[in-house]
């Protein structure tokens, strides 16, 4: 594990040599106007991505409605899965063509993929359209990277080597007034055989509690209503800080500020503690939903994923979190077709599934990526079986969610109002606390408010409910 004295916090006076570069940018004839940025990926990259726009926003640009008709389209990327690499190099292609019609557009590319081994030098080879691109490890440099392309109209590629770095005091254009993104760590040590997070986010990295709640009480001062804790592994908060706050400690001390809801993603189950249990239970500003990724229900697929616990260790804390906070809805990412898996391997995951019983699951079908154990390793599914698995494992999810749905009929949910719902103008859509979509009728003066809604029926993946008197 990286040692605490090997991390690094990027000095001011670095911070402020890029505030000098957002000046001398704005200043620069002829430049960029305006931006527009494609976010791909996580949560952490889309928290990223409001760093950009603030950077960019502090340069003097606007954002664009289109990404056609902006100076500087930035692809933020994510290299999770070989799917949303491609997606990603497409659409950054598909803009050569609106290069061609206006030479003077600039294009990046930031985030994971760039970090990704092999992917600058691509970059410069194959894509020599692209201006500007960098990696994850320096996003604060973005005005002087984006001033050096626009100065001299030549291509400007930097990737640190090291992720050892901790950026406080960047600018932020928050997407949301009442919901706000809060990382309070960076980088993953698991090294699970199939993930590239360790090698384009680097080794974990906690931010100081003191910085993490400084920014907490200035959301709460603004009227925001919910915040989201970030990380690659929240459970893990504190481990390179000897004597600091755990991660339930750190979850009371948040709460404390004020903000009326609190959720976290993501928790590793090797990590979930009978601590955090406890304070999930014991604490009413902590949404009630926990994100518990199993990956696999096998525990030999699990052994080869390097996921370090067992399908047996797994359920025993599902059933402490259903004993503890039996309120608490679960949801969980799955891999299907990891090699070697074989039909009972498939069959333990479809068991455990109706075991637990997920509120919801984001499903994959395995895709390699270079750089990780689980890329060499043989006994690749046949890409027809790994349809039918996954259609299936969709299907009975599908069975799951409608019956905690069909549960939740006839309570009254606490529902922070998120806008207008896209089924229909004359509704309001928002999130309850157990973090599912609800669509109701109701006023615009609601939006941004945690109003009381009676369910009253549940589709696929929605509810629908009622406003109650007076509210």
């Amino acid at each position: 594990m990286m040692k605490r004295d090997e991390i690094i916090r990027v000095p001011q006076a670095e911070l402020d040599a890029q505030r000098q570069f957002a000046r001398e940018f704005s200043a620069l004839p002829g430049r960029p106007r305006t931006y527009y940025i494609v976010t791909y990926g996580c949560q952490m990259n889309a928290h990223d991505s409001e760093k950009l726009a603030g950077m960019l926003e502090d340069m003097g640009l606007t954002p664009a409605a289109q990404k056609e008709e902006a100076d500087f389209v930035l692809h933020n990327t994510c290299c999770i899965r070989d799917n949303a690499e491609r997606k990603a190099l497409g659409n950054v292609t598909w803009l050569k063509e609106i290069k061609k019609e206006r030479p003077d557009m600039l294009i990046g590319v930031c985030g994971c993929m760039v970090q990704e081994p092999g992917m600058a030098e691509k970059l410069l080879r194959q894509y020599p359209f692209v201006d500007v691109a960098f990696g994850t490890g320096n996003i604060h440099q973005l005005p002087e990277l984006l001033f050096r392309a626009a100065d001299t109209r030549r291509r400007v590629v930097a990737v640190p080597e090291e992720q050892s770095t901790l950026i406080e005091g960047l600018p932020i254009r928050r997407e949301s007034p009442f919901q706000s993104y809060v990382t309070i760590m960076y980088g993953c040590n698991n090294f699970c055989s199939y993930c590239i997070v360790p090698y384009v986010r680097g080794r974990e990295r906690s931010r100081e509690a003191d910085d993490i709640l400084r920014e907490v009480e200035g959301l709460q001062k603004q009227g925001v209503k919910e915040i989201m804790l970030l990380g690659q592994n929240v459970n893990s908060y504190g481990n390179d800080m000897p004597g600091g706050l755990s991660f339930p400690k750190l979850l009371r001390r948040v709460t404390e500020t004020g903000i009326p809801r609190v959720r976290f993603m993501t928790s590793h189950p090797k990590d979930l503690s009978d601590e955090l249990i406890e304070e999930m239970a014991a604490n009413p500003a902590l949404c009630r939903h926990l994100h518990l990724p199993v990956q696999s229900g096998s525990n030999s697929i699990l052994n080869a994923m390097n996921r370090r616990y067992t399908r047996e260790s797994y359920l025993e804390k599902v059933e402490k979190i259903r004993k503890a906070a039996p309120d608490v809805g679960l949801t969980t990412d799955i891999i299907v077709a990891f090699p070697g898996e074989t039909d009972r391997d498939f069959e333990d995951t479809m068991d455990l599934v109706k075991t637990v019983g997920y509120d919801s699951a984001f499903t994959f079908i395995y895709s390699p990526r270079v750089g990780t154990r689980a890329a060499e390793m043989p006994g690749r599914v046949d890409p027809a079986l790994a349809t039918e698995r996954i259609e299936r494992l969709i299907a009975l999810q599908e069975e799951m969610t409608q019956m905690r749905f069909a549960e939740m009929i006839g309570r009254t949910e606490q529902v922070l109002v998120t806008g207008q719902s896209k089924r229909s103008e004359k509704q309001l859509t928002g999130k309850t606390s157990r973090n599912i979509s609800v669509n109701f009728e109701g006023s615009a003066q609601m939006v941004g408010q945690i109003v009381p809604v009676r369910i009253a029926a549940a589709s696929k993946t929605t509810l629908k409910g009622e406003t109650e008197k007076g509210a």
